[in-house]
């Protein structure tokens, strides 16, 4: 429920005060804990040099990541 209220935009704070949490560093983890809201971020970026979109290693990179 917290995820998806951050995710709605509500406060950190009113999130924090509605879980009765002692601090409001406390609700960080909902927000280090949700991909979907990184993946927002990510995808509104560009890389300065190279191609924008999600990387995706090639078959050879894979392999040898696998024989580690």
């Amino acid at each position: 429920m917290a995820m998806d209220l951050l995710q709605e935009g509500v406060d950190r704070s009113t999130i924090a005060l509605w879980l009765g949490h002692e601090s409001v560093e406390t609700t960080q983890i909902y927000l280090d804990a949700n991909l979907a809201i990184k993946q927002a971020v990510l995808d509104k970026t560009t890389p300065p040099e190279g191609t924008p979109g999600r990387y995706q290693p090639d078959d050879r990179l894979l392999a040898f990541l696998k024989g580690l």
